[in-house]
């Protein structure tokens, strides 16, 4: 059992606005245009009830600071780096401008686990977003913790191989660079301060990544963007997403999609056909 078994049940709740001046700003950041209803497009709900810890409680990553105070939602394991690993999505009703949102968070479960790169905590949590009041969205997130890694580790991901993606097995495909000016966007639309994202020496040299590395949740919301363009605006009912290996600024991303109704399959590639994300989605 883990000792931080008394975290789980532990409950925040934020409260937010669907501001139109944000979702402008979230549409420009993926360059597309507003859905055609003028309804909130699917993604759009994680620039909302967002950590709003002053800049003085941030940690060396640019995450706040986690301790043993009823304050701190996230248990204060000594491990310092952090993944946003996972999240199955159910979409109930879409959101819509001006309305009033309430996410209610709650930690379901705590494991920890040895893997190859060392100890490992994952903490699930239940999130429950509610507009004006009415439920429209249930989020189950998992974030995992691991050990600091060895300044002589090997940098991550492998450098890109000879091989190529090839994506004549799926029905839609949309190639593209992420690059800084993308990234920086989109750590602004959703306050989020990790060095990873921006900070191109500590990614190396503290976190030993070979690059900045593209958002976990950013290459979920490109790959709604794709289902968007392949179904119609707010066409999915679940959407479940799960990180395989870290994307990395200025590298080719190959996003696609096959399949439809209730078995609808997403995935991201690099270049060389490294599979960086695996997804699945119903209408």
């Amino acid at each position: 059992m883990s000792e931080w078994q008394g975290w789980i049940g532990r409950e925040e709740e934020r409260r937010d606005r669907v501001d139109a001046s944000a979702l402008a700003r979230w549409l420009a950041t993926l360059d597309r245009g507003p859905t055609s209803d003028g309804a909130v497009p699917q993604g759009f709900h994680w620039c909302l009830g967002l950590p709003d810890a002053p800049t003085a409680q941030l940690g060396n990553d640019g995450h706040p600071r986690r301790d043993e105070s009823e304050d701190s939602f996230m248990p204060p394991a000594p491990l310092p780096r952090r993944m946003w690993a996972s999240s199955e999505v159910e979409f109930l009703r879409p959101l819509r401008v001006g309305e009033t949102i309430a996410r209610r968070s709650r930690i379901a479960a705590i494991a920890e686990k040895q893997g190859g790169s060392g100890k490992l905590l994952f903490v699930t949590i239940e999130h429950r977003t509610h507009a004006d009041d009415a439920l429209a969205l249930r989020e189950t997130q998992s974030i995992v913790f691991r050990e600091a890694a060895p300044p002589d580790a090997p940098l991550s991901p492998p450098a890109p191989g000879a091989a190529g993606f090839d994506a004549a097995a799926w029905d839609a495909h949309r190639p593209m660079t992420p690059n800084e000016p993308l990234l920086f966007r989109y750590s602004a639309l959703t306050f989020n301060s990790h060095r990873i994202h921006y900070d191109l020496p500590y990614a190396r040299d503290a976190e030993r990544y070979r690059g900045l590395v593209v958002h976990g949740p950013l290459t979920a919301t490109l790959l709604l963007d794709l289902a968007q363009r392949q179904f119609g605006d707010n066409a999915l009912t679940r959407f479940a997403f799960r990180g395989l290996s870290p994307a990395i600024c200025g590298e080719p991303l190959h996003l696609v999609l096959r399949g439809g109704g209730d078995a609808i399959e997403l995935a991201a590639f690099a270049g060389d056909g490294r599979q960086i994300m695996s997804g699945t989605a119903a209408t």
